[in-house]
């Protein structure tokens, strides 16, 4: 069985000490240095190459969210499993942005702890519940505002009539355009939103509530 080399970084050397005092006694993991804040970390992944950082986000020096990221630019092959106290979005969403491999917090229980870090060495991701459920919410929601943003004003009222059961001469008559223009629009809908006909889109529409607007 592989020994997983773990790397230690927390402000308080207390947590550090409790840390390695567990993980030193599991089955395959192998605490190969501590350090106090991010430009620490980034000396010892320099000189140790982890396979796995266990890291805190909130330290002096240098914060966690860029020691994500410059250890990555590092050592592209050691995985980052965040340990902290913060599950605020603007803690979670920038870690995971940036790099890391798993996110998890303090009260986790031990022997989770371990497992996970198996989980991100093996290249899997290890999330809080809390936390996955919340990165798939917001996953979910940036990907619809993503897709409406994509069209300009003038497409969004094209579909909304589309939605209204209005044919393209009908559509032209009330935007004060021609029905090229309108033409145009509709292609242009249908390829930004990835669908197939003016159904799929009026269905879109009723479903976002554009065609309620």
């Amino acid at each position: 069985m592989d020994r997983i080399s773990v790397l230690i970084v927390d402000d308080h050397p207390v947590v550090r000490e409790g840390l390695r005092t567990f993980l030193e006694l599991q089955e395959g993991l192998e605490i190969v240095g501590e350090a106090a804040d991010g430009v620490e970390a980034l000396e010892k992944v320099g000189q140790l190459v982890p396979d796995v950082v266990l890291l805190d986000l909130v330290m002096p020096r240098m914060d966690g969210i860029t020691t994500i990221r410059q250890i990555r630019a590092l050592s592209p092959s050691t995985r980052i499993l965040v340990l902290t106290s913060f599950s605020e979005n603007d803690k979670v969403f920038p870690a995971v942005k940036a790099g890391a491999h798993g996110y998890l917090m303090k009260d986790i229980r031990p022997v989770e702890l371990a497992e996970s870090i198996r989980l991100v060495y093996r290249g899997e991701p290890s999330l809080h519940p809390e936390i996955a459920k919340r990165l798939m919410d917001q996953l979910a929601q940036g990907e619809e505002e993503a897709t409406e943003e994509k069209l300009t004003l003038r497409e969004t009222e094209v579909l909304r009539l589309i939605a209204r059961g209005h044919s393209n001469k009908e559509i032209a008559a009330a935007l004060y355009i021609s029905e090229k223009t309108v033409k145009t629009h509709v292609s242009n809908i249908l390829q930004k939103l990835h669908l197939a006909d003016r159904t799929q889109a009026a269905i879109y529409a009723v479903r976002q509530k554009i065609a309620v607007e």
